[in-house]
């Protein structure tokens, strides 16, 4: 059972991780109000907050990047408009793959069978030449092997084999 009062005592993030939460707050009207083709500037942040960000990666300003220190995206990769990386955990993004518009990788979930509910924070891996659809969820620990395709508003919640498409709730 759900022990709310533990849940919320509990510590889920260091101070460290919480002065740099701050600190990338106070950054994102400098990368959400940038104009759209300043893909450059917009790497030069997330580079400043710790993320990896390889050569051509482009990245919209209405995409939302939870915790760039946690973000990994390789050559001309793309996170599209309106795009929602919760990357609690790390987020690594193959060269050329594509994160479309309002897509939502979430590295982040709860041990539902303990009583405090504690954070988890397991890894996505988004293979090269992968392509994740608008709308599309991939879930925590998931990884999408290279070339593979989750459709429009597709969900994948356990890993997808390199040139799959994947289609769907299951």
């Amino acid at each position: 059972m759900l022990d709310i009062e533990q849940n919320r005592r509990s510590r889920k993030y260091s101070s460290g991780e919480m002065t740099r939460r701050v600190l990338w707050a106070l950054a994102q009207p400098l990368f959400r109000f940038s104009p759209r083709p300043c893909f450059g500037w917009r790497r030069f942040l997330l580079r400043c907050f710790g993320a990896k960000i390889g050569r051509n990666v482009d990245v919209y300003p209405s995409a939302t990047i939870y915790f760039p220190w946690n973000l990994e995206a390789e050559d001309e990769s793309a996170i599209g408009e309106h795009a929602f990386i919760y990357n609690l955990g790390r987020v690594t993004i193959g060269a050329r793959a594509t994160i479309s518009h309002r897509a939502h990788l979430c590295a982040g979930t709860h041990d539902h069978m303990k009583a405090d509910f504690p954070l988890l924070r397991p890894p996505i891996v988004i293979g090269p030449e992968a392509w994740i659809c608008a709308e599309g969820f991939v879930g925590p620990g998931v990884t999408i092997g290279e070339g593979a395709i989750v459709g429009a508003r597709g969900v994948a919640m356990k890993d997808v084999k390199p040139w799959m498409i994947v289609i769907g709730n299951p």
